[in-house]
């Protein structure tokens, strides 16, 4: 729910009453949270509210002045509490300024404050998409482990195979050696009886 300046005055009014500095921090944290820029504003028409409830300073003369400078009497006086009024015309200028100064430089904290707040939401937010990227990452890491581990399985069965299939082809290389050396063998024992058989015609 969005914070209003009547809220921000009640809460301000409230901590003075009982005593507290009604600061920034403290209306925000008694309204439970709310924009920094918001409350600020709020609280700088308050001040100037407070501060056009104060009176100029007014006071009758002693009685022991009055007897001391009779006469002089109440011009002597009334320039007295002009001065007062003119030196408090004057504080009260220093302090406009100063307290100008100051609600500039609050301003300017409450606006940094909102301008951290959403770059700490933009930077949670970011932080939690790279978690998500991160675990996908790992997923497939390990998806791609679990299909080199299968092909390295298959190349290995596939090289015993060939390996079989090699010392085989060596076997059958042996036999169709051995097959030819007897075939020439026997040919060779044709011939000669071949040979022997012409002789007897």
């Amino acid at each position: 729910m969005a914070i209003s300046i009547e809220d921000v005055y009640s809460v301000a009014d409230r901590l003075a009453e009982s005593g507290q500095q009604p600061t920034l921090a403290a209306v925000r944290s008694a309204l439970g949270g709310g924009s920094f820029t918001t409350i600020s504003e709020a609280m700088k028409s308050w001040r100037s509210r407070q501060q056009a409830a104060t009176t100029p300073i007014r006071e009758a003369a002693p009685v022991a002045v009055m007897e001391r400078l009779n006469q002089l009497g109440a011009d002597v006086w009334a320039m007295a509490i002009s001065m007062a009024n003119d030196r408090l015309a004057k504080e009260r200028e220093a302090f406009e300024d100063s307290k100008a100064g100051v609600e500039r430089a609050h301003k300017e904290a409450a606006e940094l404050a909102d301008q951290m707040a959403t770059e700490l939401e933009s930077t949670r937010n970011q932080l939690e998409q790279q978690g998500a990227l991160l675990s996908a990452a790992q997923e497939a890491t390990q998806t791609s482990q679990a299909a080199l581990a299968e092909a390295q399985r298959r190349s290995d069965s596939l090289a015993e195979l060939l390996e079989r299939e090699r010392t085989l082809s060596k076997e059958m290389q042996a036999k169709a050696e051995k097959a030819i050396a007897d075939a020439a063998r026997l040919a060779g024992k044709l011939e000669v009886l071949q040979a022997q058989g012409n002789l007897g015609h």
